[in-house]
């Protein structure tokens, strides 16, 4: 089990390489060329596919036949995904509860809700897509 652990948060650290990269994009090429009410979903769902693509390249690395293990890697990955977000905005960056709290907000196109959702399930779906369960 820690050797599941481990794998799932050496993966999920290259996950957050990923979305800051993806945050980059968004900021520096997405807004200035469709505006920023369309690029802050457009980055959600990219980042949800590459979250998936991501999670097709790392299962075989599971080594597991048992949907279980998947499902494991995918709480895993959520929950440091929540944490970071959360404790990291608050601790680090300095934002208010109430202004990180806004990730949550869909009416206004922000879509990390879907990436949890996609962080979350990717793993086991992968493994599904790929006949490892």
């Amino acid at each position: 089990m820690a050797g599941l652990i481990l794998k799932a948060i050496g993966i999920w650290f290259l996950l957050v390489i990923v979305a800051i990269v993806n945050a980059v994009l968004r900021e520096k090429w997405l807004m200035p060329a469709i505006g920023p009410s369309a690029a802050l979903p457009a980055s959600g769902v990219l980042l949800s596919l590459l979250i998936l693509l991501a999670a097709l390249v790392s299962v075989p690395h599971f080594d597991s036949s048992d949907g279980k293990t998947y499902i494991s890697v995918g709480l895993i990955w959520f929950m440091l995904t929540l944490a970071f977000e959360l404790f990291f905005g608050h601790f680090v960056a300095g934002k208010p509860w109430h202004e990180i709290m806004q990730v949550f907000n869909i009416r206004k196109g922000d879509l990390f809700m879907v990436v949890l959702l996609s962080t979350l399930v990717s793993p086991w779906l992968a493994a599904r897509l790929k006949g490892l369960i």
